[in-house]
């Protein structure tokens, strides 16, 4: 069905300053695309801002969950709904216009027209494209990605990109109640499952734009998980086989 085609899915933790006007922007697209929430129990009402809008856009679509449960199972709980309501692409999308709206269109065109399984908005295939982050961060940023690539030998340029789209079958094949990663180690962790699979991975140049209003969830610390993750990823990809059917 036409109308169940794309869902973006966006994890929200104290978004009220943002959460209307990213609703706003993806609904104004060309392209229709319908939005889900996840909100891990916002102490500042982001979801009671959602539950209001929802009166106005009939595409958007909310998840409470009791607290901050981390990104991963925000994610997987999103892919599961969207995959019992039968849409054929899912994305992935922060809600503080890091990821620019209008970039949703090429990651489907990705996807639609072009073959991919998986596409990825990346901020490394052509150059450094990152406004706003201080030097640090951005150097912690490229290097984490090469060190990725090292360990599980994937091509894949910005390998902790949160700005993506699946074809539902990749989500399908994912044994998703097996990922163990839960900050943004679930990144690489969903993107390593994938090329294990076989699919066609396009990783598209975008322009990330550090958030202008509200408090960053980054941390060093989230960095370090995320690197001893992959050690353990890779080793456990030695036991676990996933398989296409």
């Amino acid at each position: 069905m036409e109308e169940m085609s794309n869902i973006v899915i966006i994890p929200t933790y104290k978004e009220r300053e943002n959460i209307e006007a990213i609703v706003k922007s993806i609904s104004s697209l060309r392209i229709a695309f319908d939005i889900l929430v996840i909100d891990d129990n916002s102490p500042d009402g982001t979801a009671a801002i959602i539950k209001e809008l929802r009166k106005s856009f009939p595409n958007l679509y909310l998840i409470e969950r009791s607290g901050k449960l981390g990104l991963g199972t925000a994610y997987i709980a999103g892919f599961k709904w969207a995959l019992e309501k039968g849409y054929q692409y899912i994305y992935e999308m922060d809600a503080d216009f890091s990821h620019d709206p209008q970039d949703l269109v090429r990651l489907f065109q990705a996807c639609s027209e072009n073959g991919a399984d998986l596409a990825i908005g990346s901020r490394y295939i052509s150059g450094v494209n990152v406004v706003n982050w201080p030097l640090s961060r951005v150097l912690m940023s490229y290097f984490a990605s090469i060190y990725v690539r090292i360990i599980t030998g994937m091509r894949v340029m910005d390998t902790t990109a949160g700005f993506k789209c699946y074809k539902k079958e990749v989500l399908e094949h994912i044994r998703l109640d097996k990922i163990k990663s839960v900050g943004y180690g679930f990144q690489i962790e969903m993107k390593f499952k994938t090329w294990l699979l076989g699919y066609k991975i396009i990783e598209i140049p975008i322009i990330f734009t550090d958030r202008k209003l509200g408090a960053s969830k980054m941390s060093g610390g989230i960095f370090n998980e995320a690197l001893w993750g992959v050690l353990r990823m890779k080793i456990r990809s030695y036991f676990i086989k996933d398989s296409r059917k």
